[in-house]
C-alpha cells in the first residue's frame, strides 16, 4: 500500500467569498482609526444622545509612565463595554479617559533620567524636577491616548482628565 499525499481541497465545500486569506490588520488598523476620527463617531454619538439620562464613566486612571500592557487593554475593553452597553440601553454614556500624572511611579522614572545624566535628585531644584515630571507625564499621556484610540475605544479623548 502506497501512502501518497491526498489533496483534500476538492472535498471541502466552502463558500466562495471576496475576502482575502489574510486580514492585513497591521496595514488596515491605522486606516480604521483615521476613518473613525474623521467621522467623529464619539461627537456624533454625544449629539444624538443629548437630553437623555446621563451616564458618565470616569476612567480609573493608569499612571502616565509607560506603554499600555495587556492588563490595560483588558481593563479598557471592559470599561468601553460598560459605556457602550449603557449607550444602547438609552443613556447618554460619556466615557471620560484619565491619567494619574503625579506620584512615585513618574517621579522614579524622572529620577532615573536625571541619574543617567549624572545628576542626583537632591541636586535638582524642586521646580525643575516638577517641570520634568510634567513633561514626562504628558509624553506618556499622549502615547497611551493613541494606544487606547488604536484599540477602538469610544471615549472623550479631546477632554480627558489628568
Amino acid at each position: 500500500m502506497t501512502s501518497e499525499p491526498r489533496d483534500y481541497r476538492p472535498t471541502i465545500f466552502l463558500p466562495d467569498t471576496p475576502f482575502p486569506m489574510r486580514a492585513g490588520l497591521p496595514q488596515k488598523e491605522p486606516q480604521f482609526v483615521a476613518k473613525w476620527q474623521a467621522e467623529d463617531l464619539y461627537g456624533r454619538q454625544r449629539k444624538a444622545s443629548a437630553g437623555r439620562t446621563r451616564f458618565v464613566y470616569h476612567d480609573g486612571p493608569p499612571y502616565a509612565n509607560g506603554n499600555s500592557h495587556i492588563g490595560h487593554s483588558l481593563n479598557n475593553s471592559l470599561k468601553d463595554f460598560v459605556c457602550r452597553s449603557r449607550q444602547v440601553l438609552g443613556f447618554d454614556a460619556d466615557f471620560v479617559p484619565g491619567w494619574d500624572c503625579h506620584g512615585l511611579p513618574i517621579e522614579w522614572k524622572v529620577e532615573e533620567e536625571f541619574r543617567a545624566k549624572g545628576r542626583k535628585k537632591d541636586e535638582v531644584p524642586a521646580a525643575e524636577f516638577r517641570a520634568a515630571c510634567r513633561v514626562y507625564a504628558q509624553k506618556w499621556v499622549d502615547i497611551q491616548s493613541g494606544e487606547r484610540q488604536r484599540m477602538g475605544l469610544m471615549a472623550n479623548f479631546a477632554n480627558p482628565y489628568r
